[in-house]
C-alpha cells in the first residue's frame, strides 16, 4: 500500500468537535449529532465530510496509547466562515504535505493499516510526521460500517531532517 503525496492548501472547516481517546471513543455520538445538521453549513466547497484528529502541539506519536486524549472533529470544508450554525465551530487547517492512503474497510478493521502506516511505511520513507491534524475524507464511496466502504486517510508529513 503506497500513498500518494499531496500538497494541500490552507482549508477552512466548520463542524463539531469533542475531546476523546480510543478507550473513551465518542466518534459515534459526534457523527450522530453532526451528520443530520451538516446541511445547515453554508458555503460548502463539496459534499465530503472530514473526520479529523487534532493532537496537542508537539505530541510525540511514539507515546500514543489507546488512552491518548485528542480532539475529534466532524466537519465540512467551506469557502467562508460568515455563517456558522449554532453549536458548531470553525477550524483552520494549515497547508502542508500529506501522505494519502486509500483505505477500504470498516473502522473496526483499520488496525493493520494503521500499523503499516506508522510502523512500516513511515520509518522506511523519506518522510516523518509533521505536527498538524490527521484526517480522513469520507466521500461518495464511504459507507459507515460496511466492509466495502472507501475513504482517504491523510497523514501529515514533512521531509526527514538530514
Amino acid at each position: 500500500m503506497e500513498p500518494r503525496i499531496a500538497s494541500l492548501p490552507h482549508k477552512k472547516l466548520i463542524g463539531q468537535q469533542v475531546s476523546m481517546s480510543l478507550t473513551a471513543n465518542k466518534t459515534h455520538s459526534l457523527f450522530s449529532g453532526f451528520m443530520p445538521r451538516r446541511h445547515e453549513v453554508g458555503h460548502k466547497l463539496n459534499t465530503t465530510v472530514i473526520c479529523m484528529q487534532v493532537f496537542e502541539p508537539g505530541f510525540d506519536f511514539r507515546n500514543f496509547t489507546p488512552a491518548t486524549v485528542h480532539q475529534k472533529w466532524a466537519a465540512v470544508e467551506v469557502a467562508e466562515f460568515d455563517d456558522v450554525p449554532a453549536g458548531m465551530e470553525t477550524f483552520e487547517l494549515a497547508a502542508g504535505l500529506y501522505a494519502v492512503f486509500a483505505y477500504k474497510g470498516t473502522a473496526a478493521t483499520f488496525g493493520p493499516t494503521y500499523n503499516y502506516i506508522f510502523n512500516t511505511w513511515l520509518p522506511s520513507s523519506v518522510y516523518e510526521l509533521d505536527n498538524r491534524p490527521h484526517f480522513e475524507v469520507l466521500g461518495d464511496k464511504y459507507k459507515n460500517n460496511d466492509p466495502e466502504s472507501e475513504e482517504d486517510i491523510y497523514v501529515p508529513v514533512r521531509l526527514k531532517s538530514i
